[in-house]
């Protein structure tokens, strides 16, 4: 029998990251049906004094920037009793034989992002496989840290997206929301070009006086700064994650301005919910939204042009390709692709 443990770490703040490995992690067992004799384990690591659930504690700090001999020896016996290491955070010591995720590498990109772990590269380099949720993640992978042969495998989308019920008026307006808006969720880092929307904000505004902008996320100080002050604008802060579909489907658009996404799940989560999606054209975004968006450049004025349009002029025929794309990502798929690749590495061991 085959020992996979799946390795992740606990956080207060689940983000898209930590969607992708509870989801694999709950379909694991049954993904390897058709593989073998196996059996899954977890490693959910947390600081020392952490109040977070988890089955391991670490000194998550020095482990970060310990050196590439101090974290293997943290590995080995971290996961002495695993055949295969799946490691779904770069944090986290490595295992002997082991496949990684590399959702993307902006901490290499972008400043104000973490810093990259002192090891990473090194260690994804001599990884048994390397996971990349793109074609364009695995190309930046390949051109920015040298690794051979990375295997592309999709997120999938949650059902509860695919033509989600419109949170009721009553909730919205509990959340200080009223009448038609357009939804962006997501973090307010440099990549996601909040900038370029908020020049494209008092456009849209002037074109479409009764549309408002609702912005979800973790408070940040760019997005305060950038929109607090604008006409129209709700700042909602981190929406309860069973409450997320419903504000997907109830806005007349979600846009994803991004400059740079390793994947771009808020997207691919309005297509399922059949809600016009306006995207910018960079990165991965066209490759997951294919024709079922709008695809602008991430200026300030094209993507009011692609919002105003999108309000404008409704195109059913997008909105049903949206769909019926979304279908094709689903977690069960994504699921049965790592199980593929867990079961080559443990037959090269």
């Amino acid at each position: 029998m085959n020992r996979l443990t799946i390795a992740s770490a606990a956080t207060a703040a689940p983000m898209g990251a930590q969607v992708y490995q509870e989801e694999i992690a709950a379909r694991a067992a049954s993904s390897l049906a058709n593989h073998g004799e196996w059996h899954v384990d977890r490693v959910i690591a947390r600081s020392l004094r952490s109040p977070l659930p988890g089955t391991h504690r670490l000194p998550s700090g020095w482990m970060t920037n310990a050196g590439v001999r101090q974290r293997d020896l943290v590995g080995r016996a971290l996961y002495r009793r695993s055949d295969v290491v799946h490691r779904m955070n770069l944090e986290l010591p490595p295992g002997p034989t082991e496949v990684v995720t590399l959702h993307d590498v902006v901490a290499w990109r972008f400043d104000d992002e973490s810093d990259p772990v002192p090891a990473a590269a090194a260690e994804l380099r001599r990884a048994a496989a390397v996971i990349c949720v793109s074609e364009f993640s695995a190309q930046e992978a390949i051109d920015l840290l040298g690794i051979r042969d990375p295997y592309v495998v999709p997120n999938g989308v949650s059902p509860d997206f695919l033509d989600a019920a419109p949170l009721p008026e009553s909730v919205l307006t509990e959340l200080g929301v009223d009448g038609r808006y357009v939804l962006i969720a997501g973090g307010a880092a440099t990549r996601k070009n909040l900038e370029g929307l908020a020049d494209a904000w008092p456009i849209v505004r002037a074109a479409v006086p009764d549309l408002s902008l609702v912005l979800s996320g973790p408070e940040h100080q760019r997005r305060t700064s950038l929109f607090a002050h604008q006409p129209g604008t709700h700042l909602v802060g981190r929406i309860p994650g069973e409450m997320v579909p419903g504000l997907v489907a109830a806005a007349a658009v979600v846009v994803v301005p991004s400059l740079y996404e390793g994947f771009g799940l808020p997207a691919l989560e309005a297509m399922a919910a059949g809600t016009p999606v306006v995207a910018a054209n960079t990165s991965s975004l066209p490759e997951v939204v294919g024709d079922a968006a709008r695809l602008v450049e991430p200026t300030g004025a094209a993507i009011a042009e692609g919002i105003i349009d999108a309000v404008r002029n409704p195109d059913d025929a997008m909105t049903a390709r949206a769909r019926e794309r979304a279908r094709i990502f689903t977690w069960e798929r994504s699921a049965a692709a790592h199980a593929e690749v867990w079961a080559k590495v443990a037959a090269g061991r």
